[in-house]
């Protein structure tokens, strides 16, 4: 077993040396046109996979990390340069952890290169699980899928929204119903492959932050895809089924299988929010001067930038905590992936708005860039769990009570 540490070896101060370079030196300058525009980042996106940053080998070697840091310092670092261009470049990964964390071997290694193609012939991948009447309550979720055993095909039909790359992806990964009498259990998640006729993009959403990351409705009508894209195999899923139908446990459900597995990186975007937005506000606190003298040395702005990044700490190590856990396969008793996503969020909102407290009438304009940050932390009360379901996840793990 790895024993945790609060220092990072000399292979993660390289790697947060090196994505924090690509960060200031590429993804900064070009954060504010991309926010304006409300476009996927592609030139960006380009950037990082000629260095290797956005690629299959990458994410791979550093989610085998045994230490459980790589991704979280991974995401910190693009998150700190800017959250739209940082989730237009990791949002891939998710629609990846969602065939890892269901599908075969085989599948794995057939469908998850496929997301992120190379330099010059870029892939994207998206998750697909919510819908307009099923965010946080998945049991309510009306896509279908139907296995014609005549042509070993499911045939796929339902709206799904708020996909990250959504309608633009190559690889989209969709959950949909199986059996509607199991509600939450009675579903499974499958492969759409590129060009599968039936899949368009709906209405994509203009957002109050994260601009530069591509969000939008998938709509599946007709879709028809191979039986080997059921992820995890027809014969796992229908002896899932059978437990459920029996009343015993049946296992995980498919889309929090996945958001289990990515809450503390999450949980890392949001630090790196809060993170910048501290640094600014502290710069700018030693170098504005009011009544004769920086503002930093008024109480109200140095407690408030102590309060800042004393929670910056804390909702880190809450982060490194989750994911060292993770990578040594302890199970979450006191839910500690929703703690760690749900204070980093809280943190981010908080901190953003601290920042632009001290920076006054010059953090509520786009001069400087705490006012952009600020609209992309709200998301991380949201999206993924908002705060809300995070602390019901916590509070029935504490007790052991179902509560509602």
């Amino acid at each position: 077993m790895t024993t945790p540490s609060f220092d990072l070896g000399p292979d993660h101060l390289e790697l947060q040396s090196w994505v924090r370079s690509f960060a200031a030196d590429v993804i900064r300058p070009a954060a504010a046109e991309w926010d304006e525009r409300e476009e996927f980042p592609w030139p960006v996106l380009e950037e990082a996979a000629k260095i290797g940053l956005y690629s299959l080998d990458f994410f791979a070697t550093q989610s085998f990390d045994e230490t459980g840091l790589g991704i979280p310092v991974t995401m910190e670092e693009l998150f700190w340069g800017d959250a739209g261009i940082g989730l237009a470049i990791v949002g891939t990964a998710l629609a990846a952890a969602g065939v890892s964390a269901n599908g075969t071997p085989e599948q794995v290694g057939e469908w998850v290169p496929q997301m992120f193609g190379e330099p010059g012939d870029l892939r994207l991948g998206a998750f697909c699980s919510s819908e307009p009447d099923a965010g946080s309550d998945v049991g309510a979720m009306r896509t279908r899928a139907t296995y014609d055993e005549a042509t070993d095909e499911w045939v796929i039909n339902g709206t799904k929204t708020w996909a990250t790359n959504g309608g633009l992806a190559d690889v989209h990964v969709v959950t949909a119903v199986v059996d509607p009498d199991l509600r939450a259990r009675g579903q499974a998640s499958f492969v759409v492959p590129p060009g599968t006729k039936g899949l368009t993009q709906g209405q994509k959403f203009h957002k109050h932050g994260i601009r530069a990351s591509h969000t939008a409705e998938v709509v599946l009508d007709q879709v028809r895809v191979p039986g080997r894209c059921l992820l995890g195999g027809k014969e796992k899923l229908d002896a899932r089924l059978a437990r459920a139908r029996e009343g015993t446990r049946a296992g995980g459900n498919a889309s929090m299988a996945t958001f289990e597995r990515t809450r503390p990186a999450v949980g890392a975007q949001a630090v790196g929010i809060a993170r910048a937005a501290y640094e600014v506000a502290l710069d700018y606190a030693r170098t504005r001067e009011q009544f004769g003298r920086p503002i930093i040395e008024n109480q109200a702005i140095a407690f408030a930038l102590a309060d800042m990044r004393t929670s910056i700490d804390a909702a880190r190590l809450l982060v490194w905590r989750a994911a060292w856990m993770a990578s040594q396969g302890k199970s979450f008793d006191a839910a500690e992936g929703s703690m760690s996503k749900l204070v980093a969020g809280e943190t981010a909102v908080k901190v953003t708005g601290q920042a632009m407290q001290v920076l006054g009438g010059n953090g509520f304009t786009r001069e400087y860039p705490v006012e952009r940050m600020a609209r992309d932390a709200k998301i991380y009360t949201i999206f993924e769990g908002t705060s809300e379901i995070q602390r019901l996840v916590i509070a029935r793990a504490i007790s052991g009570a179902q509560i509602r």
